[in-house]
C-alpha cells in the first residue's frame, strides 16, 4: 500500500514539473482589454465620433462588444467581422479592402475574410493575440480609433 502511494506520489511530482516545463503565450486578460478599450474610446472622443468597438482573441472569438451610443445595429456585426480579419490574418481589415479592389475576389471566400477598413491586430512581436475594431464612422476613423486601442497596450 505504501509503495503504491509512493509510485503516485512520485507520478504527480513528475506531472507537476512536467507542467511547468510547458510554454507559455502572451493573451488578452481583462486588464488588455480594457487598457485597449479606454484608448479607443479617448480616441473617438477626440475624433467625436460614436461608434462600436470589438475586441477578439487570436480565434476570432469575441473578449469585448461595445454598441455606441446612436450607432446603427449593422454596426454590431461590422466591427465584428473587422476584427476577425484582424486576428485570423494578422493584418489589418484594410489589407482585405484592397485586396478586393484590386480585383483578387476569391480573397471573399476566405474563412473569417472581411475586405472593410477598420480592424487592427493585437500583436506582440510576432504573436498575434487577437484583433480590435471600431465601426461606426468613415473607415479611416474607425482604423484610427482601433489602432489608437493597439496602440496602448503596446505603451503600456
Amino acid at each position: 500500500m505504501v509503495k503504491g502511494f509512493v509510485v503516485l506520489l512520485a507520478l504527480a511530482l513528475t506531472m507537476q514539473a512536467k507542467a511547468q516545463d510547458l510554454p507559455s503565450k502572451p493573451y488578452l486578460d481583462l486588464a488588455a482589454v480594457k487598457t485597449m478599450v479606454a484608448a479607443s474610446e479617448a480616441k473617438a472622443k477626440e475624433l467625436k465620433v460614436s461608434v462600436s468597438i470589438c475586441v477578439v482573441d487570436e480565434s476570432g472569438n469575441l473578449i469585448f462588444f461595445e454598441l455606441g451610443q446612436g450607432s446603427p445595429l449593422n454596426t454590431i456585426q461590422f466591427a465584428q467581422k473587422k476584427a476577425r480579419h484582424a486576428a485570423f490574418y494578422g493584418s489589418p481589415s484594410k489589407d482585405g479592402q484592397d485586396a478586393a479592389k484590386k480585383g483578387a475576389i476569391e480573397v471573399l471566400a476566405f474563412p473569417e475574410f472581411f475586405p472593410n477598413q477598420g480592424g487592427v491586430p493585437v500583436k506582440v512581436g510576432d504573436h498575434i493575440l487577437g484583433g480590435i475594431s471600431a465601426s461606426g464612422a468613415k473607415s479611416e476613423i474607425d482604423e484610427q480609433i482601433a489602432q489608437a486601442g493597439a496602440d496602448a497596450l503596446l505603451k503600456k
